[in-house]
């Protein structure tokens, strides 16, 4: 519910729930999904194999009709939107037309959408004016994603959904590809994208939500889902200090050497470096970094029947 004289989220999926058959029994794919997404956010969507979020995507784009529960975006259905060009989408399975120049598949694609962006613009914005004559047939693999990307952007969509979109990339196409996910994020429009990648979802998204075994475990900015992971951590060079005083200061939950390097595993990190100093001055090349989401990731996604 969205209280009075509030404005209602851009995206909301309410209630989500899908299952499939196996001969195994019933698959439980998607577990009672609420989420509510504000225009201009970039929402990571990151999880284990078999987490859901792909079979989230395709309902959030209507490929898929959920068992119960509902999708909103912009006020209309996902066929609504879609038709309307607000949606851009690029998934993991299916491929390009063949026989296809580049520049005739986007020059087919703009012509389906009331608003499309110029196919020249997207040529030069993903770089691909090299390709734009090639036959798609003849694209590589890394080459055909960054196409299909295209394909996603030609609508001038209000909201880009991405699932791994980054696969078969090498490393420079990966960059050039989030300079300008950044940019289009920058003009205020929506992105939500899965990713294997924690590094690219640590990088890129000012949100994250995290599912595992069919259900959100957190949701929140990767700041805060790394907090979940546990305190911060003090490394410190301070040979000939016992570990015992190190482990009796405030805000410090252990200690451990390493040769002349002391790590303190913090449950308050702030009152820890000052504990720290005042008792042990003599303390240098002071390091204080944060758990990783690679951390938080593997700790609450550890639990089958996490929730």
């Amino acid at each position: 519910m969205v209280p009075a004289g509030a404005q209602a989220p851009d995206i909301r999926l309410a209630g989500l729930t899908k299952s499939f058959r196996s001969p195994q029994g019933p698959v439980h794919a998607v577990r009672n999904i609420d989420v509510a997404i504000d225009r201009g956010e970039t929402v990571a969507v990151l999880g284990p194999n078999g987490a859901g979020k792909s079979t989230t995507i395709d309902m959030l784009l209507g490929l898929q009709p959920p068992d119960s529960g509902s999708v909103t975006l912009f006020g209309r259905s996902p066929r609504e939107a879609v038709d309307a060009g607000l949606i851009g989408a690029m998934l993991q399975t299916g491929s390009l037309i063949q026989y296809l120049s580049v520049r005739e598949l986007l020059t087919m694609m703009a012509a389906l959408y009331p608003a499309p962006l110029e196919v020249a613009e997207v040529l030069a914005q993903l770089s691909l004016e090299k390709l734009a004559g090639r036959r798609t047939q003849k694209l590589s693999g890394g080459e055909t994603q960054r196409v299909r990307f295209a394909m996603a952007l030609i609508s001038n969509p209000d909201l880009l959904v991405l699932d791994e979109p980054t696969v078969a990339m090498d490393v420079e196409s990966r960059h050039e590809f989030w300079d300008t996910m950044r940019e289009f994020a920058a003009r205020g429009k929506t992105v939500v994208f899965a990713t294997h990648y924690i590094e690219e979802a640590d990088q890129n998204a000012d949100r994250v939500v995290l599912m595992a075994n069919g259900r959100i475990v957190a949701d929140g900015p990767p700041n805060e889902i790394k907090a979940r992971a546990g305190g911060r951590t003090i490394r410190a060079s301070l040979p000939s200090v016992e570990l015992d005083a190190l482990s009796a200061l405030a805000g410090v939950a252990s200690a451990e050497r390493r040769g002349e390097v002391v790590v303190l595993s913090c449950s308050d990190s702030d009152e820890a470096i000052r504990a720290l100093l005042a008792s042990f001055p003599q303390a240098r090349e002071i390091e204080i970094t944060g758990a990783a989401l690679e951390d938080a990731f593997l700790a609450l996604t550890a639990d089958p029947d996490a929730s």
